[in-house]
């Protein structure tokens, strides 16, 4: 009975810890649809000259961007940035390294446990719940580059959507309208809107109220990433892997940092190896 109940236990536990993946591909592609729709609904109705082209500006934006967020979604989830496979030793143990009692080993600097993902993971940010995994070193980039075409890709969607917006106000602020607006489910089971309403109401809330949530994460992460901090570093006034904000760009998204936020297969090294780090004002990493 014990050994059944743990297995249930441990499906319930993978199935929670893969439910936002699946929440989110679900969200993306939905707002992507709806977009799309208003995108060829509006050219449509036009008939200009410039429908068409204008049609096809819109479609090739948001397809850029939705194949930009599923590509650094996927390349962040397959890079693993736990300390499995790292060699941690050789050069001998400095300061800042620690040990793990939980995984058995001598940890280098700004290295920390992550009890989801049970495992150390170098240069640890955070666990993200939205994807089931830990940012560290190596897959921060996608991570951050997921983001900035989520925040853009919200952006335009929400500025899409402002037609939704004004149909349904179109007649006033009424309480119709606004309960439409703040609690579109509960108008859908009463049998106040049709399901169709309901769809783009949802949707467009969606876009505005996810566009909100990732603009406080991106730009709080930009703000770390020029100042050579993590999250789990952002409350410090000590800053010693401060590089500037040439050298941060660098080490978080490598060489090509300037390039390599326009597609997640533009090869861009990283610097360091999560190991050892550069401290202020020094030229030889951390030992």
């Amino acid at each position: 009975m014990t050994s059944l109940a743990s297995k249930v236990f441990g499906r319930v536990e993978r199935v929670c810890r893969h439910l936002p993946v699946f929440l989110n591909t679900f969200l993306v592609f939905s707002i992507t649809g709806e977009v799309s729709y208003l995108v060829l609904v509006e050219a449509d109705q036009q008939k200009t000259e410039w429908s068409g082209l204008w049609k096809a500006v819109h479609l090739l934006a948001q397809y850029f961007m939705l194949g930009n967020i599923c590509w650094n979604a996927l390349l962040f989830l397959q890079t693993s940035p736990s300390i499995k496979g790292v060699f941690l030793g050789g050069d001998g143990m400095g300061q800042g390294w620690r040990y793990c009692y939980t995984c058995e080993t001598h940890t280098p600097p700004r290295c920390s446990h992550c009890y989801d993902c049970k495992v150390c993971v170098l240069r640890r940010d955070h666990h993200c719940v939205f994807f089931g995994q830990c940012v560290g070193f190596r897959n921060y980039r996608y991570f951050l580059s997921c983001l900035l075409f989520m925040w853009s890709g919200l952006l335009y969607a929400t500025l899409m959507n402002a037609e939704v917006f004004i149909v349904i106000l179109k007649e006033g602020v009424t309480l119709h309208s606004v309960m439409l607006l703040l609690i579109p489910w509960i108008m859908l089971v009463s049998g106040q809107v049709s399901p169709g309403a309901f769809a783009f109401a949802f949707i467009a809330d969606t876009c505005v109220v996810g566009f909100l949530l990732v603009s406080a994460f991106f730009f709080f992460h930009i703000i770390l990433m020029f100042r050579g901090q993590t999250t789990r570093e952002w409350y410090s006034t000590r800053r010693p892997y401060n590089l500037g904000v040439l050298g941060n760009l660098r080490h978080c998204l490598g060489v090509r940092w300037y390039l390599c936020w326009l597609c997640p297969l533009i090869p861009s090294p990283l610097p360091g190896d999560g190991i050892h780090f550069q401290l202020t004002g020094s030229l030889e990493p951390c030992r």
